[in-house]
């Protein structure tokens, strides 16, 4: 039985309430109505430039400081000028490869994988232009999460950064980010985590995680095409190098890495996520704000997720003409409800083509992890399905999806 109120998380996103089931939310979730309302706040009352000295610029100030602050109470940073703002994920990862990188030599080394989204990978991969080494940490033949000996035996004491994803977006895997983290901290390395198919579901903690650089996109996560980018402080300040304007110095934090600004309005709007979840944490009798709010929400959360990857699990290994790409376990502990899967004989697009007019939104490709698609042999083009579920999505909705894969199978025999 679903913990979650289903008549209150439908007011909070209308968008539930029209013809669409929305399982397609890897690639972006619906937006909660307090991220719009603040969104439009901004734009009504004080859309004016930063910095000036009258009251609708300071207030404008304030808002996106707001904002930012948002974003560090999300992640559990420190401090709000640990967190650099932008448009996407892949963006502040290129800007934060290009800041850090000026301080670095010829013949340093940066460790990507094989297995992750390309918004983690072909920033550092870049930086061979530069005279940087790339050593390619490989996923195990057969396994879903990587293995940190062989993590080991790729560091050198040249060893810079080490890229990594803490959710496969195709496995929907969770990586031991923490233990990462360790292995890499002893080799005298930094580490940079992709959390952009994590954070939907689980509350980020960047000092649990003791992660050096953590990224993630913040319309993926209830809120507005934003995103944004954790940064030790003392890295962000003695590490990473000045990419905006000449004149910003480089004890500017986080804005030399900010170039041409923030967009303000989105940034105030990150706000209404943190609205969200605190309404959401109290109307399921978590009567909390704040950190310990955020913490509630996404543990109901994680743990009606886990019924839905369960339900479609479940049926999936139920098919011999099925492959699951990715671990079999709906284990809250081991993935999130993002499932890809495959079927013998038949393409992953004309599949998916043929679901659409039933109104349920799922997707086929490799999802910007074409490294790992085309390392499984799915490399034909039209890659795996996925189906990748929230905390908004039902059992009910689940079911509709089996219940048109078994038309379409039932119509193939």
């Amino acid at each position: 039985m679903s913990m979650i109120d289903k008549a209150y998380v439908d007011r909070q996103f209308p968008s539930l309430n029209g013809d669409t089931v929305f399982l397609d939310n890897a690639g972006g979730s619906q937006v909660a109505v307090p991220v719009v309302d603040r969104v439009s706040q901004y734009l009504l009352g004080q859309n004016v430039q930063l910095g000036a000295s009258y009251g609708a610029s300071q207030r404008a100030g304030g808002a996106v400081a707001e904002g930012r602050a948002a974003l560090a109470l999300l992640m559990n940073a420190s401090r709000p000028e640990e967190v650099v703002m932008g448009a996407t994920a892949t963006q502040l990862f290129d800007q934060l490869a290009r800041s850090l990188v000026q301080k670095w030599q010829p013949g340093d080394e940066v460790i990507v994988t094989s297995f992750d989204h390309e918004a983690n990978i072909a920033p550092w991969r870049r930086l061979e232009a530069q005279g940087i080494v790339i050593r390619e940490w490989h996923m195990p033949e057969g396994a879903d999460v990587p293995s940190i000996n062989d993590l080991q035996n790729l560091m050198t004491e040249r060893t810079r950064l080490v890229a990594v994803t803490h959710v496969s977006n195709v496995f929907g895997s969770i990586m031991p980010i923490r233990e990462i983290a360790d292995a890499v901290h002893d080799a005298g390395a930094m580490i940079c985590v992709d959390g952009v198919a994590y954070a939907p579901h689980r509350a980020v903690d960047v000092q649990a995680l003791d992660a050096d650089f953590y990224g993630f996109s913040v319309y993926k996560v209830y809120g507005p095409h934003h995103a944004a980018l954790y940064g030790r402080y003392d890295l962000l300040r003695d590490h990473a190098s000045n990419i905006n304007h000449y004149f910003y110095g480089e004890d500017k934090v986080p804005n030399k890495l900010e170039p041409g600004n923030p967009n303000y309005e989105l940034a105030y709007g990150c706000v209404g996520v943190i609205d969200y979840l605190e309404g959401f944490a109290q109307a399921h009798g978590a009567a909390k704000t704040g950190r310990e709010a955020i913490e509630a929400a996404f543990a109901i959360f994680s743990d009606h997720e886990e019924v839905l990857s369960r339900r479609l699990l479940d049926y999936l290994q139920t098919r011999n003409d099925v492959t699951i790409i990715g671990t079999r376990s709906a284990d809250k502990a081991d993935r999130v409800p993002t499932i890809s899967f495959i079927v013998d004989g038949q393409s992953s697009d004309a599949l998916v083509r043929q679901i659409d007019p039933s109104g349920i939104g799922i997707r086929f490709g490799d999802f910007h992890s074409k490294r790992l698609v085309n390392s499984l042999g799915l490399n034909s083009g039209d890659g795996v399905i996925r189906v990748s579920a929230v905390h908004y999505n039902t059992v009910a909705e689940i079911d509709r999806l089996i219940e048109q894969l078994e038309i379409l199978r039932r119509q193939e025999s």
